[in-house]
């Protein structure tokens, strides 16, 4: 494999049943409106293999007994398998996993062009040996498109051949196992019928949401010159199966392409009649694979000029940089921004977290921001769109203002689950993590983070302006004021750590004074009343009397965004919450000889009949995150407006403190800790940034990743090296350019799109260039160490980096 292959290619040599269900995931091919995991063609889900295909919103609700009482769940539905594609010999068996004897495997994603290819030879029972290619891809120019080629080369026989193509509609949500005592069963079978000659059409409804999809598949035989071939046809009789039994010749060293396509509608879609009738119209005014692929191929190479990051010498970590951001456009593209739909935080790549939305936008919406901002503007209307589902949330728990959910899904009520099951222990445990209301703050961050990037005043007009001062509103009456100290507290929540749920012995879960979520909420309203002076007088006024926001509230959130209250350590590090020093120091040494792997300690900890919460020890960043968001600048203006002193040297010690009582069982939390160790260990900040970017590639959780991928922690590495290593933060009007590569990365190219204009950015260990592109009537301000300058189309500067 040439070394430029080798930083497009991620490939999987041989068949390793064990690995299976990892490289379903990692293989998924989507273009932001639907995606499909990587499974064999040949297969089922068997307990190895899972195919799975998930549309963006496509959620159904369930209900289930379980631990006496009734759980009910919303799920992202695992939709009808389009994949089914295999082939036998006259007189032999399907060609199917564990049906043959594998001569040669090998599966490779082309990132670059976005598709699946996999290249096997087989040998049969009765010794006929036959080489097989398979392409895949699932249309990123036309969204409700997909399409298969498989090639079939007998080597050593000459016969009678079948082809087996169809759609599988008796598919269902099983690819957590954690969940299957759990009701699976989101679909049925509306109608199966032909369309034509060589058409089938499968409908089918979801049981709750009514949600009716359309899929129909094409499926012909070409010659190795292209020349159509005749067939005889027949349908499989399987019920909620459709498909072709196609029967032809095959001759000893000759080629058959057998081509599938397919296109998917559902009744979300704008502008459409019926969906069967979209997706039979779609199918028979579908070209053929090469030229299917063609107009595909051109799509990622359009977002690659956008997207791509270029790691100097730096191979692999390149290769798996473009792996994380292939999957971030499969799972939010071009094609996702007339869609309401939020970001899965395990994508659309499997079942885990049941498709749900969380506070992972935090760490995508930063690298859309500077590509396609368009993007994040349709994500955060999804946030809009449920604004009144938070107002009532806020108003049920006895708050004012909005409080969004923490795991959010088809609307805007609140998703997690009441409870969960510890699979070490087998029992079902209440579910506290509702209590993490900074996912408020987390939405709040991204609205306004958007807004800096843009300068969209439309949007924070119409849009961002109400979110920002609904969430501000919640913060405000949240925030309690404690005669004793005179400050504001936030007391009965959780921080960003979930191993904390409660202090130990507590009857009722929640914490009080989590300096994260403290932070943020200062920060929020702060943000809110700088949004009442951008608005001008006439939309301030709408909006206030909208609202019914009057001058006494706005007061409240001016006090309490300098009065809150913040917690020390004796030492002056930052105290994760009230109480947190007063826990027990835990036994790392101990656990780690007993156990090896303690990266989900929470449940060792309850299957041993004990709980996190009586230990100083952490899940992931909680307190590190306020690193992670804010530039030393932003944050240091955060703590002189709430009259705190934060020196450097506790900055130093607190991030000492907490990186040796993290076990990092979430995978967003090397993310953080990789940047904020930049600032004084960059060799140890790039040593957790590899380790980060081998979360799901090495499946370091052991089996998760096979239930889809960790997004957040995907664009999070993305985004470190775009904003912690090139330095880049937009602030007070300005695009701050103030690299820090580590030593171990010697050159970095990339290219961003900041308030329009796109920049090209060339940085080493000791200058960068800026080039702003030809044809874009746009005049930007960039700041750097030494200077601020304003940068016009076509001009470009080259700035030193000096020594630190």
């Amino acid at each position: 494999m040439t070394e430029q292959n080798d930083r497009w290619i991620h490939r999987y040599h041989g068949f390793d049943p064990e690995e299976e269900g990892l490289r379903e995931a990692l293989c998924t091919l989507g273009n932001g409106y639907f995606a499909t995991r990587g499974a064999l063609e040949e297969s089922r889900a068997d307990g190895t293999h899972y195919p799975g295909t998930y549309l963006a919103g496509g959620y159904n609700r369930a209900k289930t007994e379980i631990a006496g009482r009734t759980v009910e769940n919303e799920d992202l539905v695992n939709l009808p398998n389009w994949l089914p594609l295999s082939f036998r010999p006259d007189g032999g068996e399907w060609f199917e996993p564990g049906s043959v004897e594998y001569l040669e495997f090998d599966q490779a994603l082309n990132l670059k062009e976005g598709t699946l290819e996999r290249t096997v030879r087989i040998r049969d029972d009765d010794g006929r040996t036959t080489s097989l290619r398979f392409r895949r891809l699932v249309h990123m120019r036309a969204p409700h498109l997909a399409a298969i080629e498989m090639r079939i080369t007998p080597e050593n026989w000459t016969g009678a051949v079948e082809i087996r193509s169809g759609l599988d509609g008796t598919v269902e949500n099983t690819g957590v196992a954690r969940y299957r005592e759990l009701t699976s069963k989101h679909l049925e079978v509306v109608d199966t019928r032909r369309c034509g000659e060589e058409g089938v059409l499968l409908l089918t409804r979801t049981l709750q949401s009514d949600l009716r999809i359309g899929q129909s598949a094409r499926t012909r035989v070409f010659s190795e010159d292209r020349q159509r071939l005749p067939v005889e046809r027949k349908e499989p009789e399987e019920n909620g199966f459709i498909g072709d039994i196609l029967r032809m010749e095959a001759r000893e060293g000759e080629t058959l392409l057998v081509e599938k396509v397919v296109s998917l509608y559902t009744s979300r879609d704008p502008a459409i009649s019926d969906v069967g009738l979209e997706a039979t119209q779609a199918i028979a005014r579908a070209p053929d694979f090469p030229d299917l692929i063609e107009g595909h191929t051109l799509a990622w190479e359009h977002l690659w000029r956008w997207f791509d990051m270029v790691l100097v010498d730096k191979v692999r970590t390149e290769r798996i940089l473009r792996l994380h951001i292939f999957h971030l456009l499969a799972t939010a593209s071009v094609n996702t921004i007339d869609l309401d739909v939020g970001v899965p935080a395990r994508g659309l790549h499997g079942e885990a977290y049941r498709g749900h939305i969380f506070w992972d936008e935090i760490f995508i919406f930063p690298f859309l921001n500077l590509r396609i901002p368009e993007l994040t503007r349709a994500l955060l209307k999804y946030r809009f769109r449920r604004l009144d589902d938070a107002r009532r949330a806020a108003d049920e728990a006895g708050f004012a203002g909005a409080l969004f959910p923490w795991q959010s899904g088809s609307d805007g009520r609140e998703e997690t689950q009441q409870l969960h099951l510890n699979p070490k222990s087998g029992r079902w445990l209440p579910d506290n993590t509702h209590l993490q209301r900074h996912v408020n703050a987390a939405i709040a961050h991204n609205v306004w983070t958007y807004y800096e990037a843009t300068r969209d005043w439309e949007f924070l007009s119409f849009y961002g302006a109400e979110i920002l001062l609904e969430i501000a509103r919640f913060w405000g009456s949240i925030a309690t004021h404690d005669e004793e100290s005179g400050r504001y507290e936030i007391l009965g929540v959780m921080g960003p750590d979930e191993y904390h749920d409660a202090y130990p012995d507590a009857d009722e879960p929640g914490l009080d004074n989590n300096t994260y979520t403290n932070v943020m909420a200062a920060w929020v309203l702060c943000r809110a009343l700088d949004t009442l002076e951008l608005l001008g007088d006439d939309r301030c006024r709408e909006l206030r009397e909208m609202m019914k926001l009057g001058d006494e509230e706005i007061s409240r959130w001016e006090a309490i965004s300098r009065g809150m209250r913040i917690v020390f350590h004796e030492d002056g590090v930052l105290t994760q919450f009230e109480g947190y020093e007063a826990l027990e120091e835990f036994d790392w040494k101990g656990y780690r000889e007993r156990y090896g792997d303690i990266h989900r300690l929470d449940r060792i900890l309850e299957a041993e009949g004990d709980t996190p919460n009586r230990y100083k020890l952490s899940k992931q960043a909680d307190v590190l995150m306020l690193f992670y968001l804010f530039s030393d600048h932003e944050l240091h203006r955060v703590f002189d407006r709430l009259g705190y002193e934060l020196t450097d040297e506790q900055i130093r010690r607190t991030v000492e403190y907490y990186e040796r009582r993290t076990s990092h069982g979430s995978t967003l939390s090397r993310v953080v800790h990789s940047w904020v160790m930049a600032r004084e260990d960059r060799a140890h900040s790039w040593k957790l940034f590899t380790e980060a970017l081998e979360s799901d590639v090495s499946d370091v959780q052991g089996g998760t990743t096979q239930e889809g991928i960790h997004l957040g922690a995907m664009a999070g590495t993305v985004d470190l090296v775009q904003r912690c290593y090139a330095g880049l933060d937009v602030r007070d009007d300005v695009l701050w350019i103030i690299p820090r590569l580590p030593e171990e990365l010697p050159r970095l190219r990339l290219r961003i799109r900041y308030r329009g204009l796109w920049l090209d950015l060339d940085i080493s260990d000791d200058e960068f260039t800026v080039t702003a592109h030809e044809g874009w009537a746009r005049e930007v301000t960039i700041g750097t160490r030494d200077a601020v300058r304003r940068l016009q189309a076509g001009e470009s500067f080259t700035a030193a980096i000096p020594r630190l």
